[in-house]
């Protein structure tokens, strides 16, 4: 099975023609908040579970919350398959996500980059099982709104070069609490390599084309908004949160960025980096 029920209501929407003018601007906008939606699903739900038990989870309940939230994610993994509202392909991107983040978690955790508060049976070292599904949430998302709106790329640089930038984000990531941070370097060595690379996105019928760059940026910043509401949530908490909760630094933008980097490059191994026809 290659496609999920939402391709046959995509098509259909796709198909409509509200007719020109005030209607199919408001049309487009309608159906652009419509597939964005759809495409963050498995992370929407993800908040939810972290929002709702931080709110609602009896702090006398036989289950630790932590545990709750893991056998939720998984029961949310296998509804979204069972369901057909997820592709098999995409399963597989968020497994190789999974794996990704839970190698970070272990080391950052150990680090004191962050932590987890709460107590836990299901975990590895001090990171609870279900951290790797909020990694696998941005996987998802990626993967999710490159099929929905039909990426296509000009200028895109050496398929090797992209390799070679996501390695070094991810080895950065450790590295750098023992050798010099070199994240201005490679902040620097992005902009260079996409510079003037186009992702062009098909929303209604026409492909419409922004900065990659940009897009980075935007999809960055909606991460760091989810993770103020998961730091609230107290899934995780980083130094000095551990008291009262605050909102996380902007600069933290820049890991959200550099870790786009490392997802999209991911995310191209299983999905086609097509030109515009």
């Amino acid at each position: 099975m290659h496609h999920s029920r939402f391709e046959a209501v995509r098509l259909r929407l796709e198909q409509f023609d509200p007719g020109t003018g005030w209607r199919l601007w408001l049309y487009e906008f309608l159906l652009f908040g419509f597939k964005q939606a759809w495409a963050c699903l498995f992370g929407a739900l993800m908040l939810v579970l972290l929002l709702g038990t931080h709110l609602f989870y009896p702090d006398d309940a036989p289950l630790h919350r932590y545990d709750f939230i893991t056998l939720g994610a998984v029961l949310i993994q296998g509804g979204m398959l069972a369901l057909r509202l997820e592709t098999l392909e995409e399963a597989k991107v968020i497994l190789i996500f999974h794996v990704v983040g839970t190698v970070m978690e272990l080391f950052k955790t150990a680090a004191g980059s962050w932590l987890y508060p709460e107590a836990s049976v299901l975990h590895i070292g001090a990171v609870p099982l279900f951290s790797g599904f909020m990694y696998a949430s941005v996987g998802s998302y990626i993967a999710r709104v490159w099929r929905i709106f039909d990426f296509r790329f000009s200028n895109y640089p050496p398929r090797w070069a992209t390799y070679l930038l996501a390695a070094a984000i991810y080895a950065n990531f450790f590295a750098h609490h023992w050798l010099p941070d070199v994240r201005i370097l490679i902040f620097a060595a992005v902009g260079w390599y996409f510079a003037f690379t186009k992702i062009h996105f098909r929303n209604w019928r026409r492909h419409r084309w922004m900065p990659l760059l940009v897009g980075f940026l935007l999809v960055a910043l909606f991460i760091w908004f989810a993770e103020n509401i998961g730091t609230y949530a107290r899934a995780w908490s980083y130094p000095g949160q551990e008291n009262e909760w605050k909102m996380v630094g902007i600069g933290k933008l820049g890991s959200w960025y550099l870790l786009m980097i490392i997802s999209f490059v991911l995310v191209s191994l299983v999905n086609p980096v097509r030109k515009p026809d």
